[in-house]
């Protein structure tokens, strides 16, 4: 994608996220602004661990929240061998021309039985036609 990548380790899982605006899904006339994202999860422990659940909170440049929550990501719950990844992409849509995303994962390690929260970096959403909210 070629954009700005962001990045965070909790409890030897890297999370790491690459957003990218979707010009052709998107229609500043009627206040409609789409970005894609590209996240990879990688295990940097000993054991396979699961992603159960995902947990988003989406803030636009207006102050409008959203919070998504939901089991898995991409309607999968996979698991990730140790020094493997996952990667997969999704969308996000919002009424302003910028925003951000921040959350968490919710994962299981799959040896102990070990539920552990997993951070995903904060990230911007700026479209090409509004001022950066983050460098």
């Amino acid at each position: 994608m070629g954009g700005d990548v962001f990045q965070e380790t909790t409890c030897g899982v890297s999370v790491r996220v690459e957003p990218a605006f979707v010009d052709s899904e998107s229609d500043p006339e009627t206040g409609r602004y789409v970005w894609s994202y590209a996240v990879d999860v990688e295990n940097q422990t000993q054991e396979p661990v699961q992603l159960l659940s995902r947990y988003w909170r989406i803030t636009d440049a207006a102050g409008v929240t959203q919070e998504v929550r939901g089991q898995g990501v991409v309607g999968q719950q996979p698991v990730i061998a140790p020094g493997e990844s996952f990667s997969y992409s999704s969308a996000a849509p919002l009424h302003a021309p910028s925003g951000l995303m921040h959350g968490h994962y919710e994962m299981a390690r799959l040896h102990s039985g070990d539920r552990i929260k997993v951070n995903i970096p904060a990230f911007a959403l700026d479209c090409p036609y509004s001022q950066p909210l983050a460098n």
